[in-house]
């Protein structure tokens, strides 16, 4: 199997730049490589440099919490991230903690050479599942300090299979697994690691701190005009489907609405607009100042948020939250609404997210199927006040009881500086 990887390396190195070619995400993950080893030349060799590697946005919302930490405690390490995807390179390429921000080249044995002769990083961490062998084995092979955090592991990866011991051989580079949950310790524990520690997820650290921030912002408190409000976050087509028949069909006049597309494309953003029946605003041309104290923004039942940055903001303002992707694309962030202590609806594709199947086996984050299902959860909560907080309550909770993951991880990561 490990000829075969390599193989499928050189063969994808051959033909990702053709399908780059005829896709646009495909051509920034294509042309983003090929500017990494000049952008990692800054980094000479009395440089100590900590390397961070997640896949995408996500996984980097993981890592913050760490970057944060290590930039106050140990301020004389450089900071290196690394991004496997474009949705989370382009998104946070110019993230003024970090001293370099570049994309992973491909897991070739050539390339891991190259790049840790060229980041000689002191320690490198992986976050949550990525795990490229080429680059652990190279890292294995210089003993360089390793550690995973926010781990998930599950049964069916390629770790826990027959056929793949060069993978199992891959994670003998790490000095310590950080893991989110009990499974993930069982299943490391089944291949015979026991460099384990249960640390939950750092992002409860993250969005913890949300709160201690001023999360007000003025142009939301004119639009929602002091009505109930929900706001839906990260939609896709899918989830705007449903949430279009029920503003069209269900919402009442002293309801409130905010949408926060994950399409921001003006096509679709128009397309979205033209689906809704109710009066509605596009972020991008509301027609008032605050500053001069115009009202108009409280006409409109409807708001589209039409860019990126302040969905966490947004949350804050909602009286229940609607996250998208678990209908078909995989789930977003259900953390953020759920520090605000507001109830939260998602669709029924959620188990890979371990928070998600927390939250609705507590009871705080309910998930949908269908139309029906949409419909019902929403007039609920709109006409049950005591259930919405209740509801809210638990997700509140929820947070407050996981954080810890990135004090645990930090007293380690010192210790081995």
């Amino acid at each position: 199997m490990k000829f075969f990887y390599q193989i499928l390396v050189f063969v994808a190195s051959l033909i990702l730049p053709i399908i780059a070619v005829f896709s646009k995400k495909m051509k920034l993950f294509v042309d983003g490589r090929k500017e990494t080893f000049d952008r990692l030349k800054v980094f000479n060799q009395n440089d100590k440099v900590i390397w961070i590697h997640a896949a995408s946005l996500g996984e980097f919302e993981q890592a913050r919490p760490i970057i944060e930490e290590l930039k106050t405690s140990h301020s004389r390490y450089k900071i290196l991230v690394t991004f496997f995807s474009p949705s989370g390179y382009e998104i946070r390429k110019n993230y003024g903690l970090a001293d370099v921000i570049c994309y992973l080249p491909l897991d070739s044995k050539k390339n891991a050479k190259k790049f840790i002769d060229t980041v000689h990083p002191t320690m490198a961490i992986f976050i949550k599942y990525e795990f490229w062998p080429n680059f652990l084995n190279e890292l294995e092979n210089r003993k360089i300090k390793t550690i995973l955090t926010s781990g998930i592991l599950r049964e069916k990866q390629i770790f826990f299979k027959w056929y793949g011991g060069f993978m199992r051989d891959a994670l003998k580079a790490f000095h310590h697994f950080f893991v989110q949950d009990e499974n993930s310790k069982t299943l490391l524990e089944s291949i015979n690691f026991k460099n384990i520690t249960i640390s939950g997820d750092t992002r409860f650290d993250r969005v913890s701190k949300i709160l201690e921030q001023d999360n007000q912002l003025d142009f939301i408190d004119e639009f929602k005009d002091n009505k109930y409000t929900i706001v839906a976050g990260s939609t896709w087509q899918e989830d705007e489907e449903l949430l279009m028949s029920y503003i069209n069909n269900n919402a009442s006049e002293n309801e409130k609405f905010i949408i926060a597309p994950h399409n921001i494309k003006q096509e679709a953003i128009l397309e979205l607009q033209k689906s809704i029946d109710k009066k509605t605003v596009l972020f991008s041309e509301r027609p008032f100042d605050c500053a001069q104290g115009d009202n108009s923004l409280r006409e409109y039942q409807v708001l589209i948020i039409d860019t990126i940055g302040i969905l966490t903001k947004i949350y804050s303002a909602a009286d229940v939250g609607y996250v998208g992707g678990g209908l078909k694309t995989g789930l977003h962030n259900i953390l953020e609404p759920a520090t605000f202590g507001i109830p939260i609806v998602i669709g029924n594709k959620f188990d890979k997210f371990k928070e998600a199947k927390d939250l609705v086996a507590l009871q705080g984050c309910v998930s949908i199927n269908n139309q029906q299902e949409f419909t019902a959860i929403f007039d609920k909560f709109k006409s049950d006040e005591k259930f919405r907080l209740a509801t809210g309550k638990i997700n509140q909770n929820y947070i407050q009881e996981n954080i810890g993951a990135t004090k645990l991880i930090m007293d380690y990561i010192s210790k081995q500086l």
